[in-house]
């Protein structure tokens, strides 16, 4: 074979060289193609379109279109197809999975009015994957169509189209056919009960009600022993955020596989139970069990913990497991790892995995997303609108939640202008219609500006109706800058559209009490009360040693937590020596000054600092903020900061906007590091009382910069301005001062 095989052209004489035992077909008799299908139509070389023949039997015409099918010629199939003769069911379903794979939905017409010519609707099978064809098109209307042109109705064909309607998000519709064949007779097996869950997410919101009395149907019908049915109904609980009943449900699993431990670890990382994911995690490890091995879906909730904790040597160890189990060929982990970087500040490390990528694994939309969004929270508003640049030049159209992250590095940035040519280019240049998240993203980016009339203006011109982002965007902004007007105005929707949300709440209580309006403040805090609402405790984590220590307000319960409290007093105690005054007016008790200023001691992510600063080695900061406390934290933590020497993060004042040269004031993290691969880092410290800066130094890529300050030095900023810019910043600082 090797001798006569030199062209991919196909011969007779390459799979029958001649043998006396072996007679070639002669023009008269029929060629044998059912035997040559075997050989030839799976060889990678057949590309050509088989010739059509009179002397072709039905079967050998069948036989040919099945083969050219899962070969991928579907146009070639299609030219054999189009003979009339008579095809069978297996026909049909070689076409009909054909088109869903190549997504040919044009061909899909074609196929489906012959088989109805045919009067192949009699077949449920076929009709079954009629149904699933256009489901895979995301047209619920023609697979609807389908069913009602079955005559035999199979619990498969009920099934296919409740699935059909759960992917289209029609909650209500799915629910009324799982209805219908209950009121049909139609028995309903463990298939039924999947998808009537998910149809309860469909939702908006979703039916935990529903939920729940489904869940009682599939105890009571005893599909509580499937391990499908059972992680549906866990994954279902996560999302709507109910924890306490993803939990039970699989405690009582009789038996998990990985998807089952993958669903629960994803619902607590998915809750911000990440601590508790990480532990499931370990559990699921510990069993040693061959056949529950964690796959990629695992890891990437795995990675989303970390990233939630901020745990970057954690997050490192994660990293190893991926590799030594061979996942980096599968982009969502890589994109994931990518996003975890960022958030841990390590944005060369992110970097890295990036650029690694087009060798490995193909970059998707997701790839650069993660990119953009992460260096757009870190504030490098530019670097971000450079790789989505890079990103259509590479060819990848940008899909909505691109944007979503270049906005949002534009507000970090404070770069408007951007900001709004990025938000007209999306309908005129990439055929994307804005969405409230969008809509959001610009309200945020103009309210921390303080174009406030402008921002609202913004929202009465949505061509939607504005959600509660947009509205809780509005609101923030309100706080940035006292406007109690538009925050009663945010308020008043925010409250009608999530009343169980105790954070706008207590953002407006913030409003009133910086106001002084004390009156208000308690009818706030009355309707809190009125309507069992409570403040979420902050809570921060520290990485020390390679161990995770969480702290919570004014906590009590860790074993160092008098040395916490005493080195904090102390540190107070010098910045007070050089000008500090705690701002304790966002305190919302009625207390003395000296007990509101113990309260703002108490911050959970102040605990942490100490924690880590009499651990005597470098630490790792993260945390979810409490809004009360962000004014009085944000002046006084890099006050802190210096005096110790010893820090892993800092958190900065920077210059808002390069556009106004008001050098409008922002706050943001930034690490004492050139985590930019593009960008060189100058550090400077600055005194605004003598209006003079001092330039310690420049830091090129990976360069770290671990600096002692005297008690003279008011801040330190580490960013990518220039000179002019910094006399700006010292100017407005000099300004708030007097």
């Amino acid at each position: 074979m090797g001798s006569s095989y030199a062209h991919p052209v196909l011969s007779a004489t390459i799979f029958f060289p001649k043998s006396p035992n072996l007679q070639l077909p002669s023009s008269s008799s029929p060629p044998r193609y059912h035997s040559l299908r075997s050989r030839f139509c799976f060889h990678s070389s057949f590309q050509s379109p088989v010739q059509p023949s009179p002397t072709l039997t039905t079967n050998n015409y069948n036989h040919l279109i099945q083969s050219l099918c899962k070969q991928g010629n579907l146009s070639h199939a299609l030219k054999l197809f189009s003979h009339e003769l008579n095809p069978t069911q297996h026909t049909y379903e070689s076409l009909i999975l054909a088109c869903s794979r190549q997504n040919a939905k044009s061909f899909a017409s074609a196929i489906h009015g012959r088989l109805a010519a045919d009067g192949f609707y009699h077949d449920p099978f076929l009709c079954t994957k009629l149904i699933n064809m256009y489901s895979h098109f995301g047209s619920p209307e023609s697979a609807r169509n389908v069913f009602d042109g079955t005559p035999e109705k199979t619990i498969f064909v009920w099934n296919a189209l409740l699935k059909t309607l759960v992917m289209a998000e029609k909650g209500d519709e799915a629910l009324s056919l799982f209805s219908e064949m209950a009121h049909n007779g139609v028995p309903f097996d463990s298939f039924s009960y999947s998808f009537a869950l998910k149809a309860c997410l469909a939702f908006s919101p979703p039916a935990p009600t529903l939920l729940r009395e489904i869940h009682s149907h599939v105890i009571r019908a005893g599909f509580v022993s499937r391990v499908h049915v059972v992680t549906t109904l866990v994954d279902c609980y996560a999302k709507i955020g109910d924890v306490v009943s993803a939990r039970t449900v699989f405690d009582e699993m009789p038996h998990r596989n990985v998807v089952s431990w993958s669903a629960m670890i994803a619902c607590y990382a998915k809750n911000g139970r990440h601590i508790i994911a990480l532990e499931i995690f370990r559990e699921m490890n510990m069993m040693r069990d061959p056949e529950i091995i964690p796959n990629s879906v695992t890891m990437i909730s795995v990675i989303q913990a970390c990233a939630g904790l901020a745990a970057l040597n954690l997050g490192k160890v994660v990293h190893g497991y991926v590799l030594r189990r061979a996942l980096n060929t599968i982009v969502s982990v890589m994109n994931a790892l990518i996003s975890l970087y960022a958030k841990c500040g390590r944005l060369d490390l992110g970097q890295q995995i990036f650029d690694k990528m087009i060798y490995i694994v193909p970059r998707n939309v997701v790839s650069w997303n993660s990119m953009i969004s992460g260096y757009g929270i870190h504030g490098f508003a530019k670097e971000s609108i450079r790789i989505f640049e890079k990103m259509i030049g590479a060819g990848i159209s940008p899909s909505p939640i691109t944007f979503v992250g270049l906005l949002g590095a534009c507000s970090h940035g404070g770069l408007i202008d951007e900001g709004r040519r990025l938000f007209d280019s999306m309908h005129k240049e990439h055929n994307l219609l804005p969405q409230s998240e969008h809509y959001a993203c610009m309200v945020d980016l103009l309210g921390r500006a303080g174009q406030l009339d402008e921002a609202a203006k913004l929202i009465e011109e949505m061509k939607i109706e504005p959600g509660q982002t947009v509205w809780g965007s509005l609101l923030g902004a309100c706080r940035i800058h006292s406007n109690i007007e538009l925050a009663e105005r945010a308020c008043s929707h925010l409250f009608a559209l999530e009343p169980w949300n105790a954070g706008n709440y207590i953002l407006l209580a913030d409003i009133y009490a910086e106001a002084k309006l004390c009156e208000d403040v308690r009818r706030v805090k009355k309707l809190l009360e009125e309507r069992g609402l409570h403040k979420l405790q902050g809570c921060s984590w520290i990485e020390v040693r390679k161990r995770l220590y969480s702290f919570v307000s004014v906590d009590e319960l860790n074993p160092q937590i008098e040395l916490v409290h005493a080195l904090l007093t102390e540190l107070v105690k010098q910045a007070k020596e050089i000008g500090y005054v705690p701002n304790t007016k966002f305190v919302l008790y009625d207390l003395e000054h000296e007990e509101k200023e113990k309260i703002v001691m108490g911050h959970s992510e102040k605990l942490a600092l100490a924690f880590g600063l009499i651990s005597s080695e470098k630490v790792w900061l993260s945390g979810c903020d409490e809004y009360i406390y962000i004014h009085h934290f944000r002046t006084g933590f890099t006050i802190l900061n210096p005096g110790s020497g010893s820090s892993a993060l800092l958190r900065i004042a920077k210059t808002g906007s390069e556009n106004d040269g008001a050098g409008t004031l922002m706050q943001s993290y930034v690490h004492v590091r050139n985590e930019c691969p593009h960008i060189p880092m100058t550090v400077y410290t600055i005194d605004p009382t003598k209006k003079v800066s001092k330039k310690l130094m420049d830091l090129d890529k990976d360069e770290i910069a671990l600096i002692s300050l005297d008690k003279k030095a008011k801040n330190i900023i580490a960013s990518a301005v220039d000179d002019s810019m910094l006399q700006n910043l010292i100017h407005c600082q000099s300004a708030k001062e007097m």
